[in-house]
């Protein structure tokens, strides 16, 4: 059986504003998050990601109330990530509403919290966010070349991307976001080869981030082992539609629903 591979707009949300920047600095305004959601449901969006850029505690209650509120909007399930450091915190945002978490820094500070989570309320909630870059040369080389980074890809871990895709399967987690950071807000299409190399060592689905800039570079994601692709900037700021990006890949003969 084919699986429709999946359409995610992802919404970076800024102290309750949607956000947009390159390689995550300049960042500008891209609207309120809650009407995008709409928008986004009503084109026919899969899904939909909110990554809590703010993160801190003074900015969790607006991050609360916005999941509350796009969850009585929208009919599509809502991924939630940013800050999410406890069980106790998945617990508050599925409560709001989402119907997921993306964990990322809380998981490389203590890998045993995503088992935590994974046990409490299923793999199916609980999304690995993986940000990856190439390793620079003036760092300590990785087994496959490719880094998992923190504060926005600014921070080298030295900790394997691949490797740290695949424990994160075995530690339970339903889902990797494997978002590239060399990609990412370039629209120079997705890193192809670091996509294929992640799906070669997981079972479980693969969520392609980071860089896609036409309705053209996303079948190729598809084809190097996507399960979903998730795209910011292009959908916010009208460059492409949802509707663009699934004929595309329809045409390209990818299964979309």
């Amino acid at each position: 059986m084919t699986v429709a591979v999946r359409v995610i707009p992802c919404l970076d949300v800024d102290d309750g504003r949607v956000v947009k920047g390159v390689n995550f600095q300049n960042l500008r305004d891209a609207g309120d998050p809650v009407e995008l959601a709409e928008r986004y449901d009503r084109e026919g969006a899969d899904e939909l990601t909110f990554l809590d850029v703010t993160a801190s505690s003074s900015g969790r209650a607006t991050m609360i109330d916005v999941v509350r509120r796009t969850a009585d909007q929208i009919f599509i399930p809502l991924t939630v990530g940013g800050g999410i450091r406890t069980v106790e915190d998945v617990d508050t945002m599925l409560r709001a509403g989402a119907d997921k978490v993306s964990v990322n820094t809380a998981a490389i500070a203590r890998p045993e919290v995503l088992g935590e989570m994974s046990r409490r309320f299923g793999s199916q909630c609980i999304v690995l966010s993986v940000d990856a870059r190439t390793v620079p040369d003036d760092s300590e080389p990785t087994a496959t070349g490719w880094e998992v980074t923190t504060h926005g890809g600014r921070r080298g871990t030295g900790i394997d991307a691949v490797e740290w895709a695949r424990r994160g399967q075995e530690l339970g987690v339903g889902e990797i976001l494997l978002n590239s950071m060399d990609a990412d807000g370039t629209k120079q299409g997705f890193d192809l080869r670091m996509l294929a190399a992640v799906r070669a060592a997981v079972g479980v689905p693969v969520i392609a981030s980071g860089g896609a800039g036409r309705s053209a570079d996303f079948a190729p994601a598809v084809d190097a082992g996507a399960d979903a692709v998730l795209a910011a900037s292009v959908f916010h700021f009208g460059e492409l539609t949802i509707a663009e990006v699934k004929s595309a890949m329809r045409d390209a003969g990818v299964t979309v629903r």
